[in-house]
């Protein structure tokens, strides 16, 4: 049971403290599939929101197919995610109550389907980042001091 990684949000593990993540489906049409297996996905600056009890992905850009022609899709559209209602209804206690975000952190195919790492994160501050920063630049020196020898 192997996972392709197809899309990671990087900036989401800079900007964010991530607290857990939960494993989610998603609703696409044709042309949107195609183009995730081409690699063309995109989740800087997405996230979800609940609604109506529903869990909805907002601003992930998935570039039109190349062979799509009048069948392509908006590349910034409003997408459905699937998760059960239990866990829906988990997740917005946690969001208001704690003032956390919910962000997609990977796009990935599991069985031959998409699926997305919805993950429930706080967000850090200026200094949070400095010193991640700081940490990944001393982790990098120590790598390279090592390779030396």
């Amino acid at each position: 049971m192997s996972n392709k990684l197809i899309s990671s949000n990087r900036a989401a593990f800079f900007n964010y403290f991530i607290q857990e993540s939960l494993e989610v489906g998603i609703v696409l049409v044709g042309t949107e599939v195609k183009s995730i297996r081409e690699g063309k996905v995109n989740l800087k600056d997405s996230y979800c929101v609940i609604e109506r009890g529903e869990l909805f992905l907002m601003n992930m850009h998935i570039s039109p197919y190349s062979h799509g022609n009048q069948f392509n899709h908006d590349p910034r559209r409003e997408r459905k995610l699937l998760a059960k209602r239990r866990e829906i209804n988990r997740l917005a206690a946690k969001i208001n109550e704690k003032g956390l975000e919910l962000i997609p952190t990977k796009v990935y195919l599991k069985q031959g389907r998409i699926k997305i790492e919805v993950a429930l994160a706080k967000g850090k501050k200026l200094y949070d980042k400095r010193d991640t920063l700081k940490e990944r630049s001393g982790k990098r020196e120590i790598e390279r001091a090592l390779k030396g020898n």
